[in-house]
């Protein structure tokens, strides 16, 4: 059973309950339609045009549990709240579903339900209502709004909103229809293409350049081919190869068909040949560098009008892979001046001699990937070719070649690169970061490819939801890390368990007066809004450790919350002549009301025999440039960031010992880790930024001159010296990268004193000597 949900992108309030139940369901496709009036679910012949109504029928198709007798409560409070305007009713409202989801995931049952769409898509109707929540006075209604938010089928229907708003505005036609999917798609016809070449690691920009192919092979019941373009000897591996194919697993893409562009090199060479018989191409032995400056000023090469026989035999000597034919390209004939350059005759083959990592030394010529891909994609039956519209001027490139050949055409569909600051997406400076050693190597937690940004935390479900919420975007611009992460901590934050760390550095140990006469082990929840998590034992004794950030921070006779346990008193502090707090003693208060207290502090039972404690490592890391966006002249080696890994000692709570590597957890009051493994018999976790200002902010000063490869990525990061900070400029002082004549300052070295016209008494400074 499927149907069909209409709705106008223009309907106010907007219908989100129903589009929300809609997608999350899959039991209705979405049609935005700025005709129609209201909403209408067309499913197995009946029309229905109440939302109410619509979502309980998505919902009963779609198999989700509702049978509480409260769900009835619930539609009738999503009815009632549209039309709330006094701010005191909003509040009460607000309040009490806060503290009905106190200790809920859901409003009904453990599952998500009808009850808790209707609710949510009102909620997300009032403009107001969303205003109140980010005050953060309903931390668990935000946190159960969120997380539906979240959803990647929310996500759609968010997406598809705002592609049917823009349709509008687009007066491109081709990109009108691009907002709501692909050109001249059939169901079942779609096919697709991931064209990668294997000479290096897949990067971030490669992720949505896949997602995408698999998201609309999926979205038309197609195909997806991974093709490996192969055509450049001097740079391919067959290992790269194999780790493309596991960056791919990462991002959890798997292809329908794996090929190669090397599969098709003897049919390539016959269009090549093609090309030259039918006077659509000529050999040329022009240099480099010449040529490059002809076909910026629009000049002929001396060869283009040469004979069909001379083009013929200059090809053949490439072949052969000749002295005289290594001297030779084949360029095909499309322009010599056209205002777009990427028609001026681009080289079609070249001569390489190095051999191919699949096919030996069979060929002394190859394609070049502006000749092969329109051909491979014709062949393979692609309907849809994905580029980045960094490629849109040699759009019109690849339509002639398949024109030129008499070739199946292909749709092409651009989308923006994706870019962000303070990241380098090249791979020649990421090869100089890795021969350097400022990082450990390909899979560094500071690098953008694929195997780095995992190994630092970042889920494919955030990534994806991130790229569709791209949509048809065309804009070239430098995105900020900050929405990536807040997206990721919205997927990790519901199904993250809860552990205790702390800082090693200056450990307090602590008495407790009051507390268990002997070691007492409880089990409590991982997550204490989320059960399916499950438990964990938590120690309980006389004799704990605290940090000292917190120990410093108590007053005397303060009372406290442990966490996990109650409240405490603060009866005595002892103190070295360092002011390094040294001992405390606590008395427990169990009946205080843990609301009352300001502190709420996290601790450890100090270890025993039978209860240890795990010595871990907390790893943070840095930008590696210094710079939001490199210029085309800037040298990397001016911008690098000085220190960029930093590690904090830390005890952990034993249950850790049950994590296995790439596990994401939340140390409590620290932040989201992911487990990195164990090195030299220390625990590691890599800390997960998520989103707010301080944890994605440059820890680095803007500097300037050459980093040394000793300490960046080999060993653990001490503190920056003054002369890390030598870039570092004070208020009064010129900056060093200048373009200004220095001149003297016009008054003069020393104070100026300011004149004052006042009828005040004149009086001596009481700061005078």
């Amino acid at each position: 059973m499927s149907g069909t949900l209409t709705l106008s992108p223009a309907s106010s309030p907007f219908p989100w309950a129903a589009a929300a139940t809609a997608t999350y369901t899959g039991k209705a496709t979405l049609n935005f339609d700025a005709a129609a009036k209201g909403v209408t679910l067309e499913i197995d012949g009946s029309k229905i045009t109440a939302e109410d109504e619509i979502v309980q029928t998505l919902a009963k198709a779609g198999g989700l549990a509702d049978d509480s007798a409260k769900t009835a409560a619930y539609f009738a409070l999503a009815k009632t709240l549209p039309t709330v305007t006094a701010f005191p009713e909003i509040t009460a409202a607000l309040d009490s579903l806060d503290d009905h989801l106190a200790y809920r995931t859901f409003l009904v049952g453990h599952e998500v339900t009808a009850a808790d769409w209707i609710v949510w898509g009102a909620l997300k109707g009032s403009v107001k209502i969303v205003g109140l929540l980010k005050n953060n006075k309903h931390p668990h209604l935000l946190r159960w709004f969120s997380h539906l938010e979240s959803l990647e089928s929310t996500q759609l229907a968010i997406a598809g909103l705002s592609e049917a708003k823009s349709a509008k505005a687009r007066s491109n036609k081709t990109a009108a229809s691009f907002a709501l999917g692909l050109q001249n798609a059939k169901e079942g016809e779609v096919v697709t293409r991931f064209p990668p070449e294997p000479s290096g690691y897949l990067h971030i920009g490669h992720a949505k350049a896949a997602m995408l192919n698999q998201y609309f092979a999926k979205m038309y019941k197609g195909k997806m081919i991974i093709r490996f373009d192969d055509t450049n000897p001097t740079k391919e591996r067959t290992e790269f190869e194999e780790t493309i194919l596991e960056d791919l697993a990462l991002l959890d893409i798997h292809g329908d068909k794996i090929t190669h562009t090397s599969d098709y090199f003897d049919q390539l060479y016959e269009y090549g040949l093609q090309m030259i018989k039918t006077g659509k191409a000529y050999a040329d032995d022009t240099e480099q560098e010449q040529m490059r400056k002809e076909r910026f000023d629009g000049i002929a090469s001396k060869h283009r009008d040469d004979s069909i026989e001379d083009n013929l035999k200059h090809f053949a000597e490439m072949t052969s892979g000749s002295e005289e034919g290594i001297r030779w390209c084949v360029r095909a004939k499309l322009s010599v001046d056209n205002p777009n350059k990427a028609l001026r005759d681009p080289v079609i083959y070249r001569t390489n001699l190095l051999p191919h990592h699949r096919t030996g030394s069979k060929w002394k010529v190859y394609p070049t990937y502006d000749f092969a891909c329109p051909i491979v994609d014709s062949f393979e039956g692609v309907t849809h070719a994905l580029r980045t519209n960094e490629y849109r001027d040699r759009n019109p490139q690849y339509y002639w070649m398949i024109e030129a050949l008499g070739l199946r055409p292909v749709h092409i569909w651009d989308f923006s690169r994706l870019n962000f600051i303070y990241t380098l997406l090249s791979k020649r400076k990421l090869h100089w970061f890795v021969d350097t050693g400022l990082v450990r190597g390909w899979d560094d937690p500071r690098f953008p490819t694929v195997r780095g940004i995992r190994r630092r935390g970042l889920t494919v479900e955030a990534l994806r939801q991130f790229m569709l919420a791209q949509g048809p975007s065309q804009a070239i611009v430098s995105l900020e890390w900050d929405s990536l992460w807040t997206l990721n901590k919205k997927v990790i934050d519901p199904v993250a368990p809860r552990f205790w760390a702390l800082n090693k550095a200056n450990l307090v140990p602590v008495t407790i007066k009051g507390g268990p006469e002997k070691v007492d082990v409880k089990s409590v929840p991982k997550h204490k809004k989320n059960p399916d998590v499950g438990d964990k034992k938590t120690v309980y004794s006389s004799q704990i450790f605290l940090e000292q950030e917190d120990a410093i921070s108590f007053d005397d006779q303060e009372e406290i919350t442990l966490m996990d346990w109650g409240n405490a008193i603060v009866h005595s502090k002892t103190v070295n002549e360092s002011g390094i707090i040294t001992a405390i003693e606590l008395e427990l208060h169990l009946a205080g009301d843990f609301r009352k207290t300001k502190k709420k502090i996290t601790w450890l039972s100090q270890p025993t025999g039978e209860h240890a404690l795990i010595d871990v490592t907390l790893l943070d890391y840095d930008y590696l440039i210094t710079k939001k966006k490199l210029e085309e002249n800037d040298d990397v080696k001016d911008f690098v960031t000085p220190v960029t890994e930093f590690r904090e000692d830390a005890l952990a709570d034993a249950n850790v010992l049950e994590l296995k590597k790439g596990d994401i957890i939340q140390f409590e009051r620290k932040g989201y880790y992911i487990y990195d493994g164990e090195t030299d018999g220390r625990k590691a976790f890599i800390h997960i930024p998520d989103g707010r200002a301080a944890s994605i902010a440059s820890k680095a000063a803007p500097q300037t001159g050459v980093a040394t490869p000793g300490e960046g990525g080999k060993k653990a990061a001490a503190a920056a010296t003054p002369e890390d900070q030598r870039g570092q400029l004070t208020a009064s002082e010129t900056p060093v990268e200048t373009k200004m004549f220095k001149v003297a300052k016009v008054y003069g070295e020393g104070e100026v004193p300011t004149p004052a016209d006042t009828k005040m008494y004149k009086v001596k400074s009481v700061y005078d000597a």
